[in-house]
């Protein structure tokens, strides 16, 4: 109830200086719209922010999922090889490097017509580096004692793995994977809005824009944010279920 009440007051507090900012500075809605356009543009564009929000939603969700699987993969084999470690950074963070924008285009030009595909790998490309780099690091700064005090015991490299790398990494891993949720959405997005067969929540901002319809084009914003906090609160309750052992309380 505590975390309910902070969540919703930080949320009215917001949407109130939102409000009073703009009517302060007098600005018409087709310069900044107020929270109190939103709702009329909600209601006259319903079935389409339904339809498009599903479609972003469940391209943000694959996309996320593989580059939870690529990730920890990569991760994984850097954590545990010095070799791996030293060769695959400077590939990562060259190509972390490099604007996603820019690589939309080639992305849509490689896989013409194939919206769906086109969508999740750019989700899939900007989100995938955090979780690599998050496991990674959890696992090649596990603690040396560890391994010697379970190596003494007999336990073999796998039971080592299993029993304190991989649980080790987790709090790492979480805290990437709510990361990596905010990246998915804007590489789906970026697609959504780039693409001429964008389709989604950021089809229906460029649409906005094009027809200068403000409200619209803040409403959409809102629209992925509380799909960005839907989903960042599914990865929060993974994480109680998962990893709770790691959570400290903070008075």
């Amino acid at each position: 109830m505590r975390q309910i009440f902070s969540a919703t007051l930080a949320i009215l507090t917001f949407l109130s200086l939102w409000e009073v900012l703009v009517w302060v500075n007098d600005w018409p809605n087709y310069k900044m719209a107020s929270p109190s356009d939103l709702w009329p543009a909600f209601w006259r564009f319903k079935g389409l922010f339904l339809i498009y929000g599903w479609e972003t939603l469940w391209r943000t969700v694959v996309g996320l999922l593989l580059a939870i699987l690529v990730g920890s993969a990569i991760g994984m084999l850097m954590g545990l090889s010095r070799f791996a470690r030293e060769g695959l950074y400077p590939l990562l963070v060259g190509f972390n490097a490099i604007p996603k924008a820019t690589v939309v285009p080639i992305v849509a030009l490689i896989f013409v017509g194939q919206h769906d595909l086109n969508t999740v790998l750019i989700a899939f490309m900007i989100s995938f580096f955090p979780i690599a780099v998050s496991v990674s690091i959890g696992l090649s700064t596990l603690e040396p004692e560890y391994r010697d005090i379970l190596r003494s015991l007999g336990a073999s490299k796998i039971a080592i793995f299993w029993k304190i790398a991989l649980p080790k990494t987790m709090p790492e891993f979480f805290g990437a994977l709510k990361v990596a949720v905010t990246l998915a959405f804007i590489g789906t997005n970026l697609m959504e809005i780039v693409s001429p067969h964008g389709r989604g929540l950021g089809a229906l901002f460029d649409s906005g824009k094009t027809n200068s319809d403000y409200p619209l084009m803040f409403a959409v914003l809102i629209s992925l944010a509380v799909l960005g906090i839907g989903l960042y609160y599914v990865v929060i309750m993974l994480e109680h279920f998962i990893a709770g052992w790691a959570e400290r309380e903070i008075d």
